[in-house]
């Protein structure tokens, strides 16, 4: 009963009428729970049985559909599910680190008693995604999944951009707007859109999830310096998700990334959300949208709720879990791509020079540079891109650069996403 749950007990009380045409019978709330009964929510209980602990929504003969909206992998939100399954309960969850961690297990008993697990809510907010891969686009095999999947990191990115300030400013006002919490580790590490990221590999290419197998990395490093070359180079720079299948397995990764400013997914800003799918039979599909909030997320809720009472819904990965594939993962020392380089050193001649040498050394190219001197301090900023090349390499070359009596600062690479 926090800010979606209070959406949700919205909208199906202010939609009641539509929502049951919709549905083909009304939608009724019988009970709730949570740990505050006197908390203020801007909506009524009135008529509505309350339950201290949870667990008894479970156990209530009346209730059809469990609706979990309290988050965590383990506790109250993972036995609350579980009991739900078990007792032959349809259960609608927004919980992503839930699913992420014991999906299969949760999806193995909704199959096994013949009840729905859906969780449209926990990916993107009110963009229809999971619904999207498992029957809108079933005929097609996914080459690829990029997303932006935390509304907190993109607001972040896109303020620092438009008005030019430190990550630190930044984050401190997205907190006072309320689209970071009051500890924003999750969505700033990067944790938040790899639990998200790990249930779309998960449905895009019809594998077992793995989160562990997720490279994340997150945008406090970025600096208005990175965003200010990366825009001079003809890039944006975006929190971005990605899964893709390659020559060594399923990449997943999240971290920063620059992109072209002709790229669709480059002119989503804020705290919008979005996801472009590569697929091989339709091509690109680009979905956009409000990624988070309380309207938003309920209304995947609700949406979730209303296939339920239609019986229209499908198993919660679009098969069963035994015909989920043990994929290979490929971990990011495998990945090939164009890189981003920003470096501090001593202004002095031969330096750039030296520095070219470097990656031609390790036989990557460089495409771009630019170097902009502080006479204050007798330094310089270079920044560079490189043709395509590989993970190794340029960690390899970043290292040996980073040992040289000239350089006055360890080197700062993002890496370029191409579509």
């Amino acid at each position: 009963m926090g800010i979606v749950g209070a959406g949700v007990v919205k909208i199906l009380a202010g939609n009641s009428s539509t929502l049951a045409k919709k549905a083909g019978k009304k939608l009724q709330i019988v009970a709730v729970s949570a740990r505050d009964k006197k908390k203020k929510r801007g909506i009524k209980l009135a008529g509505i049985k309350w339950h201290d602990s949870a667990l008894a929504l479970a156990k209530d003969p009346e209730i059809d559909v469990i609706v979990e909206l309290i988050g965590g992998d383990k506790g109250v939100a993972y036995e609350l599910c579980k009991t739900a399954l078990k007792s032959g309960k349809h259960v609608v969850t927004a919980n992503k680190a839930l699913i992420a961690a014991r999906g299969m297990e949760l999806a193995e008993l909704a199959e096994k008693n013949k009840v729905a697990l859906l969780f449209e809510a926990s990916v993107a907010g009110g963009i229809p995604i999971i619904k999207a891969l498992k029957e809108g686009l079933a005929a097609n095999n996914i080459k690829r999944v990029t997303g932006i999947l935390n509304g907190t990191s993109n607001f972040i990115l896109s303020a620092m951009a438009d008005e030019g300030r430190p990550f630190d400013k930044v984050l401190r006002e997205a907190q006072k707007l309320g689209y970071a919490e009051s500890d924003p580790s999750f969505d700033i590490n990067g944790k938040d859109a790899a639990h998200k990221l790990a249930i779309l590999t998960a449905l895009a290419h019809g594998c077992r999830i793995n989160s562990e197998a997720i490279y994340t990395e997150g945008i406090n490093n970025v600096s208005p310096d990175d965003i200010a070359y990366a825009n001079e180079l003809g890039f944006t720079i975006r929190p971005l998700s990605i899964s893709r299948m390659s020559a060594n397995g399923i990449e997943q990764r999240v971290h920063p990334s620059l992109v072209r400013k002709t790229e669709p997914i480059a002119s989503v800003n804020g705290v919008l959300g979005a996801v472009l799918v590569e697929c091989d039979q339709l091509g690109p599909a680009f979905f956009t949208g409000a990624g988070a909030g309380q309207g938003p997320t309920a209304s995947a809720v609700v949406a979730d709720i209303i296939d339920i009472a239609s019986e229209r819904y499908s198993l919660p990965f679009g098969v069963a879990v035994s015909k989920l594939a043990e994929a290979k993962f490929s971990g990011i020392e495998n990945h090939k791509g164009s890189y981003y380089v920003r470096l501090n050193v001593k202004d002095k001649p031969g330096v750039l020079a030296s520095i070219t040498a470097a990656f031609s050394k390790q036989d990557i190219g460089v495409e771009a540079v630019l170097q902009k001197a502080n006479t204050r301090n007798k330094t310089a900023q270079i920044a560079l891109t490189t043709h395509h090349t590989n993970e190794k390499s340029i960690r390899k070359v970043l290292k040996n650069i980073s040992e040289m009596e000239y350089v006055v600062e360890t080197p700062h690479m993002i890496r370029i996403e191409e579509f």
